[in-house]
């Protein structure tokens, strides 16, 4: 007698290899974006680090396992959501969108419709891509694209760095590296590269040449963090024309390499090596040159340890030495003068160069001028630079070195607002003397209205006399007979 198969361990192996392809199926789509894509960030998604500081949900992985993309959000920030794509190894983002908005009761969601959205309700916070957009995807190499149906990208975070390149990636004449706070850039010249503050260049790099010139005509130039540990400039793949070397001890390791604006305004590059990362190279080396150090009008020593101290010859306070006051720096009313000897800007080299008479003329040029925070003469070369940005730090110098800083203050009301309170107070004015006026005649008729009453019983043929005299007129006994029958 032949045995019928039992139908439920045939079901079984069909749902478990359901599964199975399922699970596969989800694990490579974890690998890329559709259209149609849709994710909610988490109110508290897990830290990023030990530290805490920051807090990451992942959506998209790449294919090594290296890096992820997904919601970014700051501790100490608690309701900003930005999008970055972060080392998971060390927990540091590599790229940033640059978004951030305190979300709303609604959330904040990421969408990829063609175009990659990030936004909060109604408002889109964060876009790239275009609607021919087919599918995104995480290289490992860390670039985030969004990818047309043929393949070809549409966007690139590489072609938008935030503060940080890693290995391999470009940076173009038109984009910039910009520090997480937003204060400090890195952009490149025709020639050069250099670091920004605001409009103020604080070091720069002219491109030596050595390997290849720069050919007039043959395009911007562009900078290459290189594999085996330097910075490149080039004018085209095989005309190099600058390589910025990092620490002779760290050169030549194939991996991964870093190179980040940091927010103190140093431009530092760090090499992983599996465990933590090592710091191979900074342009600024001693901290009197970062061009913030000790804060708005604050003078650096260049000391171990650096000290900082304030123009006006005060020891460094919690906050800024200069605290910023309303009004503007034109008109000696609107701003005072503080005077210091032996000090200079540590880049005072790459401000345009001038000359000047003496210090007073120097001076005069930059009072005169509304556009000027300052003005520095060298009393041996008759230098005069204007600074024309808002002084930061400034650095020991020799005596001869003399420094002339506005400091503004609040401003005289303005004129129209005078007029305006000059105008209210002829009004009050007026008001009171009409009042006044209105007064003295309600005074004066009620001081009038007995003699009215005379007139007017002298006009009935009554005599204004004694009372008296009335009772033994005829005419009062009537008026008084005519009062009591009342």
């Amino acid at each position: 007698m032949t045995r019928r198969a039992h139908p439920l361990p045939a079901l079984f192996v069909f749902i478990l290899i359901a599964v199975l392809c399922a699970a596969a199926a989800a694990a490579a789509s974890s690998n890329m974006l559709n259209k149609s894509f849709s994710a909610r960030a988490d109110a508290r998604p897990p830290p990023l680090s030990a530290s805490g500081d920051l807090l990451f949900q992942g959506i998209l992985q790449d294919p090594s396992g290296k890096f992820a993309f997904g919601f970014l959000k700051e501790e100490k920030e608690t309701g900003n959501v930005d999008v970055a794509v972060v080392h998971l190894a060390s927990g540091f983002p590599v790229w940033r969108g640059g978004a951030a908005s305190a979300a709303r009761s609604g959330g904040v969601v990421l969408s990829f419709d063609g175009v990659l959205t990030l936004a909060d309700g109604d408002a889109a916070l964060w876009k790239a891509g275009s609607p021919e957009g087919s599918l995104v995807q995480l290289n490992p190499s860390s670039n985030l694209e969004v990818l047309a149906p043929n393949g070809s990208a549409l966007w690139q975070s590489f072609g938008a760095p935030s503060d940080t390149l890693v290995t391999g990636q470009n940076l173009s004449a038109s984009a910039a590296l910009t520090s997480a706070d937003g204060r400090f850039a890195l952009r490149l010249g025709p020639d050069f590269m250099a670091l920004y503050m605001g409009v103020a260049a604080y070091w720069k790099t002219t491109a030596l040449q050595t390997d290849g010139s720069i050919v007039p005509g043959g395009g911007p130039i562009y900078a290459r963090l290189n594999q085996t540990g330097y910075l490149a400039l080039y004018q085209n793949e095989t005309n190099r024309i600058h390589a910025e070397p990092f620490d002779t001890s760290n050169r030549n390791l194939s991996g991964l390499w870093r190179l980040t604006l940091e927010d103190d305004g140093n431009l530092k590059a760090y090499y992983w090596n599996a465990s933590a990362w090592l710091l191979a190279y900074s342009a600024l080396r001693d901290a009197c040159d970062l061009p913030a150090q000790c804060g708005a009008y604050g003078l650096c020593l260049r000391a171990q340890p650096t000290q900082c101290q304030c123009l006006d010859g005060a020891a460094a306070r919690a906050g800024p030495c200069a605290p910023p006051a309303a009004g503007d720096l034109c008109g000696g009313e609107n701003f005072t003068a503080l005077r210091r000897a032996g000090v200079e800007l540590a880049y005072s080299n790459l401000l345009p160069p001038a000359t000047a008479g003496s210090r007073e003329e120097c001076e005069l040029r930059c009072e005169r001028n509304c556009t000027c925070w300052g003005a520095l003469f060298n009393n041996q070369t008759s230098s005069c630079f204007l600074i024309n940005f808002p002084v930061e730090t400034l650095v020991k110098a020799p005596d001869n070195r003399l420094g002339y800083f506005k400091l503004r203050v609040t401003p005289a009301p303005h004129r129209g607002a005078s007029r305006k309170r000059a105008a209210i107070a002829c009004l009050l004015a007026l008001a009171a003397v009409f009042s006044v006026s209105g007064a003295a005649l309600w005074w004066r008729r009620r001081q009038q209205r007995p003699r009215a009453a005379g007139l007017t019983l002298m006009g009935e043929g009554l005599s204004p006399g004694a009372y008296k005299e009335f009772r033994a007129s005829t005419s009062f006994r009537d008026v008084e007979l005519s009062s009591n029958r009342q």
